[in-house]
């Protein structure tokens, strides 16, 4: 039996996170009672909670933390980003949320966003 479990192991294919690059301009911005920052791209289906402003953000699935400091500072940009409707060049979602295109998430998922650049 124990043979069988370890050959099963073996040959059980890797749990990845998902990761996605998703585009378009900020279309909304909003803070949950509990502290979270969601963002919602145009080109993406629902909002996403992306960090929290109080205290460091982690999401299953990856290794990429944001700090309370970094969160605010993305907050910063992603609202000037709003306000004068510019293209987000590409943006980095990572977590086991992620879906396989960026208008397929679920309704109150989290992500980590790794990189982006506008």
């Amino acid at each position: 039996m124990k043979k069988f479990l370890l050959l099963l192991l073996i040959m059980s294919p890797p749990v990845l996170s998902g990761t996605i690059k998703c585009t378009g301009t900020v279309e909304k911005l909003g803070l949950h009672s509990s502290n979270k920052i969601m963002l919602k791209l145009s080109s993406m289906n629902q909002a996403v909670f992306i960090c929290q402003p109080n205290q460091e953000w982690s999401v299953p699935g990856t290794n990429y933390k944001t700090s309370p400091e970094m969160c605010n500072s993305l907050l910063s940009m992603l609202m000037h980003a709003k306000s004068t409707n510019a293209q987000m060049g590409s943006v980095w979602f990572d977590g086991d949320d992620v879906p396989t295109s960026c208008n397929g998430w679920e309704s109150w998922k989290t992500a980590n966003i790794r990189y982006f650049l506008y």
